[in-house]
């Protein structure tokens, strides 16, 4: 248990921020969700505009510390292929 105000600071920062992160994760994750929907139905003009709107995103997350660089540009990759593959 925090006992120091620093710690009782920290504690609280961690909090926020877990709380923020926990936000950005699930936003990434609609948005992926919404690439593979457009996969499955197997319309390339909606998982293209899909993907589209999802990249910005992915890298949103890596700016921010949510996910490691390679992690979203290997989704961001297997993603476009898949799109591509539709065609």
């Amino acid at each position: 248990m925090a006992n120091s105000p620093q710690s009782k600071k920290r504690a609280k920062q961690n909090e926020a921020r877990y709380a923020i992160n926990k936000a950005r994760r699930s936003r990434i994750r609609t948005y992926l969700r919404k690439v593979e929907e457009a996969i499955a139905s197997g319309d390339q003009d909606a998982a293209a505009a899909a993907l589209k709107s999802a990249q910005p995103e992915l890298m949103r997350g890596v700016t921010k510390g949510v996910m490691h660089k390679n992690t979203a540009s290997r989704k961001v990759s297997r993603l476009a292929s898949r799109v591509k593959a539709l065609a």
